[in-house]
């Protein structure tokens, strides 16, 4: 299986792609599932889960104010601005997976960082070590290289904020059903990708200002 672990909707601030977009942009590309991961909400998730469940994962990236982290199988959503540690209290319980997205990239604000990652590191399941939307390819390098010091699995994920860009990184996995086939997956699994370049950046400011001028209407 190809699973695309980094992917955001029009429920994201920054993005214009539709559930259905979403849908038909993974059959075109070859991806068989995504971690539907919108910034702070899971509302997208559970919309394009109930379209296409064999497809989705559902997911958060939650800002924390310490950095990002990136969570899959949630089932209630945690909001934005909370301390780390109880941001991955409040996943717990609801047992979902908990990683940190992005750990090392050097110019992305919302990353974690290393003294943050390192603080966490213990409490999380995994490290992103492919980001699409990284720009310099080192820091993905330096995040895989922390995984595995540490015996965490890494992910990939396009970050994908058009559907164009979904499938450009990717975990490739035995397949799952559930949570825990998703865990033993992913230490099983390789990851694939390719950057995708400073012009996404671009797309994603074009969405920002897109939505602001409509009211910010999904």
């Amino acid at each position: 299986m190809r699973v695309d672990l980094h992917v955001h909707s029009c429920y994201s601030p920054d993005c214009l792609a539709t559930p259905e977009a979403i849908i038909a942009a993974c059959r075109r590309h070859g991806v068989d599932r995504i971690g539907l991961t919108d910034h702070n909400t899971i509302r997208g998730a559970l919309a394009l889960q109930a379209m296409a469940p064999d497809l989705v994962i559902v997911g958060e990236e939650i800002k924390t104010t310490a950095g990002e982290l990136i969570a899959y199988y949630v089932q209630e959503e945690v909001p934005a601005g909370l301390e780390p540690a109880e941001a991955i209290r409040r996943l717990r319980q609801q047992g979902a997976v908990v990683g940190i997205s992005h750990p090392l990239d050097r110019v992305r604000r919302e990353a974690m960082g290393l003294d943050n990652t390192l603080a966490l590191i213990e409490q999380v399941d995994f490290l992103e070590t492919f980001n699409s939307r990284v720009l310099v390819p080192a820091d993905n390098q330096r995040a895989a290289a922390l995984a595995i010091a540490h015996g965490l699995p890494g992910t990939a994920g396009s970050d994908a904020h058009h559907v164009g860009h979904i499938g450009r990184a990717y975990v490739e996995t035995a397949a799952f059903t559930d949570r825990d086939g998703f865990l033993d997956s992913l230490r099983q699994g390789r990851v694939n990708g390719r950057l995708s370049g400073l012009g996404v950046h671009f797309i994603s400011t074009f969405a920002k200002l897109r939505r602001r001028s409509d009211g910010g209407r999904t």
